[in-house]
Formats: C-alpha cells, structure tokens, sequence
C-alpha cells in the first residue's frame, strides 16, 4: 500500500511565479505540482496537492486528513507567522507534518523568521526554492 501524502499550500502560493521573482524564483505552483507528483510516484506514494487563501479551509483540510494521509507537507505562506489555529491544528490531528518554504524565512524580514507552526512539525525545509519541495518529499518517506 502506498503513503499518502497531503500538500497543503496557504495564501498568495497560487501567484508563484510571477510574484517577487528575486525573492520566490520563476517555477510556478502548478510547475512545482507536477514535480512533486513525478517524484511521488517513483518513491510509491500518493499525493494530493491543494492551494487555499482562506484560512479555515486549510484548518478544515488538516482535519479532514486524520486517517487518510500519512504525512502533511504544509507551506502556510504568511499564516505561518501568526495563525495558533493552524499551529493547533496539525497538533490535534496527530498526523507529522513538515513545514516548508521557498525562501530562507531565517534571512528575511525579522517578522518572517518566527514559525508558530514549527514546534508542531517534525521539521521545517527552507530556502532552497521549489526543491524545498522535493527535500520534504524525501523526508517524508521515512515518517
């Protein structure tokens, strides 16, 4: 039986690509989509790949994940710096999660560096672009 992994990716996301191209890079979410899912398939997981700008709908993913998936791979964009909600979230549903950022959030501005979700996932992968992605793809398989 394959792992199932859940991708859940938070505001603005959906702009990559064309949003702050210097900060960000080039590669779309959709680009970044299709990468996963080709390494998915040759590690013999699942993946189901989602993008929300709204906040409780990650909350209502997270939750509605208990018992499906294995693993969470999330980037909650700006949320990460401030929502408990998704913070108590990934914690209530028992389920590891890792957090992942395209850009190093430890370099930016000092209100970017701080993750409230952090302390609830397993592990955080950040600046390294799109193979962020990738990286947490990789870890996952041995969650």
């Amino acid at each position: 039986m394959s792992k199932k992994i859940l991708v859940i990716n938070g505001p603005n996301l959906n702009l990559l690509g064309t949003r702050e191209k210097d900060v960000y890079g080039t590669v779309t979410l959709g680009e970044i989509a299709s990468m996963m899912n080709k390494e998915a398939s040759g590690l013999g997981m699942d993946l189901d790949f989602i993008q929300t700008n709204h906040e409780g709908e990650i909350i209502d993913r997270i939750h509605s994940a208990r018992g499906v998936y294995a693993v969470l791979i999330i980037n909650a964009g700006a949320y990460t710096h401030y929502s408990i909600a998704i913070r108590d979230a990934l914690k209530a549903v028992e389920i590891p999660a890792i957090e992942v950022h395209l850009s190093n959030i430890h370099a930016r501005e000092e209100f970017r560096s701080k993750s409230v979700i952090a302390p609830v996932c397993c592990g955080q992968i950040s600046g390294f672009g799109a193979d962020s992605y990738l990286l947490a793809l990789k870890a996952a398989v041995n969650l």
